[in-house]
C-alpha cells in the first residue's frame, strides 16, 4: 500500500519504489513475491480494476487511498487463486481501518463481498471485455491498442496485450569471461537455482538460461563473482548483428546499464578496445560496476575512451520501450503518442553523431526495444536517404507474440570504402 500511494504522487517508476521499500524489510521470499505480485498486478490492471469499482459505485469519485484499497481487494479476488475470498476481504477492510478509513469499513466490505457472491458472472464479463473492448479488457491505453490492431490485427494484438500482462521470466547470460557452463550449473544447483537452457538463432547454445526459481540473485555467490548477467534474450540480437571481432576498436554509444557492452567484450574475448559512452552519468556508473563484476577489462568509459575511427558502432538508442512493457509495468500509463516524434528526433541525432566516427568499411548497428515503426524502420530509412555512403545489410524486428522474447528492432548498415 505504501508503494502504491507513493506511485500516485508521481516521480519514480514503481519498480524502483518497490525495490526501495523491500530493502532491509526482512520479508520471507514468498512474502516478497506476494508483495511484488500485488504491486505490479494492480499497476498493470488498474483500468480494469477501476471498471469493477465503477460498476458498484456508479462512477462516484473515490478518495485515492480508498480506491487503492479496493484495488488490493479486487485484485486478490479476481487475479490471485491461492488467497481465499474471506481472507482477501477481511485483510483489506482491516488495512483500511489501520489507515484511518474506519468509517468506510462498511463500504469496503460491501463492495468486496458483493463481488464474492458474483464471482463467476463477473469473471465471464471480464473475459468478454477482452473481445468487446480490448483496451479495457487487457488494461492498456486505447491509443496504443488501436495502433497495434491497425498493424497486426485483433488476434495478434490480443496476444501482445496478454504478453504485457504476464510476469516476465528471468533469463541469464553465461559470462564466459569468468566461468564456463559446467561451473555455473554446479554453482546454481548448490544455490538452489532451478534453470533451463533456452536457445534462439541469434544466441547459440549453452549461453542463455531461464531461471525458473531462485533465491534473491544479488545474494548468490555466482552473481557476486560475475558468472552471469541477467538480460532478456532479445537484447543479444543487436550484439549478434554487430559481430564484434577480437582486436577491434568499437564504440557503444548508449552503453548503460552495460549488458550489451559486456556481451561485446565477451565476443571479443576481452581483446580490443570498447568505448562506452552514455549521456546519463549515473547509469554509466552502473555500467562500469557491471563490467567490473563481470571481469570486463577492455572497456574504457566516456572521456577516457579511445578515439575514432571505430571498426564498429552500436547505437542502442533511447526509445519508447513498447517492446518491454511486461517488464516496465508503469510504462503503458506514462507514454504518450506525442513522445514518438521527440524520441525519433533523438534517435536520428544519435545516428548522425555516430556516422562520422565509423571507419570506411565499418559496421553500424542501430537498435531499439520499441515496436513502433516511427522509431525503427522509419529512422533507418531516413538515415540511409541522407547518407549515400551507408548501405543497409539487414534489419529485423522481434515480436513477443512471434518470437517469445521482448520486442526489439535491429538494423545493420555498412559504410562504403
Amino acid at each position: 500500500m505504501r508503494v502504491l500511494r507513493r506511485r500516485g504522487e508521481g516521480g519514480e517508476y514503481v519498480e524502483r519504489l518497490l525495490e526501495n521499500e523491500l530493502a532491509g524489510r526482512g520479508l520471507t521470499p514468498p512474502d516478497r513475491a506476494l508483495c511484488q505480485e500485488l504491486v505490479y498486478g494492480i499497476v498493470r490492471w488498474q483500468t480494469t480494476l477501476d471498471w469493477l469499482i465503477a460498476r458498484k459505485t456508479g462512477d462516484r469519485p473515490q478518495n485515492a487511498a480508498l480506491r487503492l484499497l479496493l484495488h488490493l481487494g479486487l485484485y486478490q479476488l479476481f487475479w490471485l487463486q491461492r488467497i481465499p475470498n474471506h481472507a482477501a476481504v477481511h485483510e483489506t477492510v482491516e488495512l483500511g481501518k489501520r489507515l484511518g478509513f474506519g468509517a468506510q469499513a462498511g463500504f469496503l466490505n460491501a463492495v468486496l463481498r458483493a463481488y464474492t457472491r458474483e464471482r463467476e458472472a463477473t469473471e465471464l464479463q471480464l473475459e468478454n471485455l477482452k473481445q468487446t473492448d480490448p483496451a479495457l479488457g487487457y488494461s492498456h491505453p486505447a491509443w496504443l491498442v488501436e495502433r497495434w490492431q491497425g498493424r497486426w490485427g485483433a488476434a495478434k494484438t490480443a496476444q501482445l496485450l496478454q504478453w504485457n500482462n504476464t510476469p516476465p521470466s528471468t533469463c541469464a547470460r553465461l559470462n564466459l569471461l569468468k566461468t564456463d557452463f559446467a561451473a555455473l550449473a554446479a554453482a546454481w544447483r548448490q544455490e538452489g537455482v532451478d534453470f533451463k537452457e533456452q536457445q534462439w538463432d541469434w544466441t547459440g547454445g549453452n549461453l542463455m538460461f531461464e531461471l525458473k526459481s531462485h533465491p534473491p540473485l544479488p545474494q548468490c555467490g555466482s552473481f557476486q563473482r560475475g558468472f552471469f548477467y541477467v538480460q532478456d534474450p532479445g537484447t543479444l540480437l543487436a550484439v549478434n548483428e554487430l559481430d564484434p571481432q577480437t582486436g577491434e576498436n568499437i564504440l557503444d554509444l548508449c552503453a548503460a546499464p552495460g549488458g550489451k557492452t559486456a556481451d561485446i567484450a565477451q565476443r571479443m574475448q576481452n581483446r580490443g578496445r570498447i568505448a562506452a559512452r552514455d549521456n546519463q552519468p549515473e547509469r554509466l556508473k552502473l555500467a562500469r560496476e557491471n563490467c567490473v563484476r563481470l571481469g570486463v577489462t577492455c572497456v574504457e568509459f566516456q572521456d577516457s575512451s579511445p578515439p575514432p575511427p571505430f571498426d564498429r558502432i552500436l547505437v542502442d538508442a533511447p526509445c519508447s520501450n513498447t517492446g518491454v512493457m511486461r517488464r516496465r509495468v508503469d510504462l503503458r500509463w506514462r507514454i504518450k503518442s506525442g513522445e514518438l516524434e521527440r524520441l525519433r528526433q533523438r534517435q536520428q541525432a544519435l545516428l548522425e553523431e555516430a556516422a562520422p566516427q565509423l571507419k570506411a568499411g565499418g559496421t553500424l548497428v542501430y537498435s531499439t526495444c520499441s515496436l513502433e515503426p516511427e522509431e525503427n524502420e522509419s529512422v533507418t530509412r531516413d538515415f540511409l536517404e541522407g547518407h549515400a555512403d551507408f548501405k543497409l545489410e539487414g534489419q529485423r524486428q522481434l515480436l513477443p507474440f512471434a518470437d517469445g522474447v521482448d520486442g526489439a528492432y535491429v538494423a545493420r548498415m555498412r559504410k562504403s570504402g
